[in-house]
């Protein structure tokens, strides 16, 4: 089982990096995140040098603090002055200067200040903070019904799974279905492919693949329709665990036992890149393009760093998931023009 520690080790390292490159291409406006990147790294990797069983969750917990809340602290302060909300938006934004001490924010805090004065003196505010009146726009699964249903799916497996004696052993998983090539090709258990889907082996495991699904799921089903993104999931997760038994009958893996939701999310990511590139002269298509080729390349270093996972199942699930985006995927991309999901 994968060690919270090195997760989050990954994690800090990876995040640190991406918003530092980030930051870097965007100028002198976005200095405060390059501090704050450079404060997170080179906290993670002095406790690396002097203390690697902690080293995950002290460069974890500089993560969160410099780089995640402040992040969230700012999408809500956003969130608040739209809706004219300037005293609330001012506290939080005056709390953030603690973590996050930019001279932009500064600003802001300055700015909602004055908006806040406005607003109780009766005066006109400027037309760019009259508030947003849709409230459903932050609602992520609008028109995602299949991934909420995935969701609810995984959820419910898993409480099916841990309402058994020792359902981490190895003999419980085997009974509960888990991907044992052994078992596929000398007993013909060939359900082992799909039931593996669904089963984890512990709630960081589930947390981390329903996460993945949140935030990939919701805007791709929109542009191809829950059918087709049901498809691609489960084409790609079956690919998956075809292609380590494959690789298991040619000698080339040992793997015993697998279970996780991972080569479908894989697959996701995999169907993204095909419905992106068929439409890649559409608005924003190439800046997608570009993340989910940031996603492969970290999804594959955390793979070559963590000896637990099954980098041929997740790269099984990616390529399985492009074939099917290709055939299935609809022939017009107008839901890319519509504004970006946050998260994507």
């Amino acid at each position: 089982m994968i060690e919270l520690n090195h997760i989050l080790l990954f994690l800090a390292i990876v995040s640190s990096l991406a918003v530092l490159a980030r930051a870097w291409r965007g100028g002198p406006v976005y200095r405060g995140w390059r501090v704050a990147a450079i404060a997170s790294l080179t906290i993670t990797i002095l406790a690396w040098i002097f203390s690697r069983s902690q080293a995950g969750y002290i460069g974890g917990s500089a993560w969160l603090i410099l780089l995640f809340l402040p992040a969230v602290g700012m999408h809500r302060v956003a969130e608040l002055s739209a809706h004219q909300r300037y005293t609330a938006a001012r506290k939080l934004a005056s709390a953030l200067v603690l973590l996050h001490p930019s001279s932009d924010l500064r600003e802001q805090v300055q700015m909602l200040r004055t908006l806040e004065s406005r607003q109780a003196a009766g005066l006109t505010l400027p037309p760019t903070f009259q508030p947003h009146r849709s409230k459903d726009r932050y609602w992520r699964f609008r028109n995602a019904p299949a991934v909420l249903a995935l969701i609810f799916g995984n959820i419910g497996a898993f409480l099916f799974e841990i309402s058994h004696r020792n359902w981490t052993e190895w003999s419980m998983l085997h009974r509960l279905g888990a991907l044992e090539p052994y078992a596929v090709v000398i007993n013909h258990e060939y359900w082992r492919l799909f039931t593996s889907l669904f089963l984890h082996a512990g709630f960081l495991h589930l947390l981390f693949n329903l996460f993945a699904l949140y935030v990939l799921g919701p805007s791709l089903e929109r542009a191809i329709g829950g059918a087709r993104f049901c498809a691609c999931y489960l084409l790609s997760g079956l690919g998956s665990s075809a292609g380590v038994v494959v690789l298991w009958m040619a000698r080339l893996t040992n793997t015993m036992q697998l279970v996780g939701a991972s080569g479908c999310i894989m697959g996701i990511v995999g169907a993204w890149a095909a419905f992106l590139l068929q439409h890649r002269h559409v608005p924003l298509a190439k800046q997608r393009l570009r993340n989910v080729a940031m996603i492969v390349a970290i999804q594959v270093a955390f793979d070559l760093s963590t000896p637990e996972v099954s980098m041929s199942a997740h790269l099984f699930g990616l390529a399985t998931g492009f074939i099917a985006g290709l055939i299935i995927a609809p022939g017009s991309g107008g839901s890319l023009r519509q504004r970006p999901d946050h998260g994507d």
